[in-house]
């Protein structure tokens, strides 16, 4: 017999029922906004080509997708000069051509291109599955975690962005969630790279480090500016330019601040154009929680192009908890020109730990009105599975006990797994045509006819 201690992968997690129940409402929930506002699902294999997902995320997100091992004799096509060397990535070129889904984005827009003869657009779709990510673990970050995604694909309409942004304060609104949500536009972060006089190869990596603000604060992200070589008089600018908008909650005037310096800027000028618009028409929506622009969101992603989006719990400090944009070029990226999507993702681990930390789960999806029936033995089946069946089709959560054990054993498991109410059937209920229904969080017993049962519990 082996010795050895079963574990899990760190960044993984086992769920008990208890756990799994709370998932599932926030599942749930998503669910619900999500078809009443008309998506559509789908969903995708959990495994990917390379090709599909490589160079969709930039080399960061590159180093965190998972590989998966050809199978077979997967060292045979190995050239000989590769066996002496350590070069894992030269390595994997020849022993991998498969990974797992790092999003559900990159696997939307081959889905869109594949499946471009059935859709009809603008496809509005939802997938709630899970992805991985080979990350470091650490409070708040998984290496196997739930995305929940929404996306329009086919319209370059901006109204697709404020319906996102209102079905995110509809979601944490019925999840009981005080959120803000931060809202930026990629031509904005491209206008003040333009302004910096930063040269188009050095856009991604300004973006990269911008993204690491709320991690390492302004001046740690300065400093990383220092370490690329920018001279005092750019890093005093944009210094100057995160200042004056973090310590503002005004949205038009860090627009009139940007409209400013933003002189024969027409990519930025574009991008505070779609911003106007956007918060523009949210002042005309009844939304319950707040929206501000940071404009030193970047969401590090290279394929957005527009609007960026990114939520954050104000009770809990944990990091983003949804987030997405827009994206122009995706789907051209697999020989579909001319789509735009937006879209945005709900970090369901996220979520979960917030709201569990909170308390903010209501008390019923684990003290339900479940029954159990106990078992006096098989003298008694024969009047307690036509019960046990006319509860479930009256849509009553029920079980019948399946052992003749003791009565405190039956009662005690009834107890651990919060049954409300158990039945009790003996000698006596069975001559009176009756049972005995004991609630098991007051103590309260009582005996009714077996005719009325399914009424006794609807009410």
């Amino acid at each position: 017999m082996s010795n050895i201690k079963p574990t899990i992968p760190s960044g993984t997690r086992d769920f008990s029922p208890d756990q799994a129940k709370k998932r599932n409402f926030i599942f749930d929930t998503l669910k619900k906004i999500f078809e009443l506002h008309n998506f559509l699902p789908i969903e995708t294999p959990a495994m990917e080509n390379l090709n599909t997902l490589l160079g969709k995320y930039g080399d960061e997100g590159d180093k965190l997708i998972y590989r998966i091992l050809n199978s077979g004799d997967f060292l045979k096509d190995l050239p000989d000069e590769l066996w002496q060397t350590k070069d894992a990535k030269k390595w994997t070129e020849y022993l991998c051509d498969k990974g797992m889904r790092y999003d559900l984005t990159v696997p939307l827009a081959r889905y869109v291109v594949m499946h471009r003869n059935e859709i009809n657009f603008p496809f509005k779709r939802y997938q709630i599955q899970p992805v991985w990510r080979a990350d470091r673990p650490q409070k708040g970050r998984y290496r196997e975690f739930y995305q929940c995604d929404v996306d329009i694909i086919g319209t370059d309409s901006l109204l697709a962005e404020i319906e996102l942004i209102s079905l995110v304060d509809e979601v944490f609104e019925n999840l009981q969630l005080s959120i803000t949500t931060k809202i930026n536009n990629r031509k904005i972060l491209q206008g003040i790279a333009f302004w910096l006089h930063l040269k188009d190869n050095e856009f991604i990596n300004f973006t990269t480090i911008l993204d690491k603000l709320d991690k390492i604060g302004l001046d740690g992200v300065l400093d990383l500016f220092k370490n690329e070589n920018w001279d005092i008089e750019k890093i005093s600018k944009l210094k100057e330019l995160i200042d004056f908008c973090s310590n503002n909650d005004n949205w038009t005037e860090k627009i009139n601040y940007l409209d400013s310096i933003f002189k024969n800027n027409e990519i930025g000028i574009a991008g505070l154009n779609e911003v106007k618009f956007i918060f523009n028409n949210l002042n005309s929506i009844q939304l319950q929680n707040k929206q501000i622009l940071d404009i030193t969101l970047a969401r590090g992603l290279n394929y957005y192009t527009g609007t960026i989006f990114e939520v954050v719990c104000d009770e809990v400090p944990i990091g983003s908890i949804c987030g997405g944009g827009r994206y122009d070029n995706l789907t051209a990226l697999f020989g579909l020109d001319n789509v735009s999507g937006v879209g945005i993702s709900f970090g369901a681990e996220r979520i979960y730990d917030v709201m569990e930390k909170i308390n903010k789960f209501p008390e019923n999806i684990i003290n339900e009105n479940k029954v159990l029936i106990i078992n006096f033995g098989e003298n008694y089946l024969s009047y307690c599975l036509p019960i046990l069946s006319s509860m479930r089709q009256a849509n009553i959560k029920v079980d019948l006990y399946p052992d003749d054990a003791k009565i405190k054993k039956q009662f005690n498991y009834a107890n651990a797994l919060n049954y409300k109410y158990v039945i009790i059937v003996g000698e006596d209920e069975i001559a009176n045509d009756e049972v005995s229904i004991k609630n098991m969080i007051s103590g309260e017993q009582v005996k009714i006819s077996k005719n009325n049962i399914i009424s006794y519990f609807k009410i």
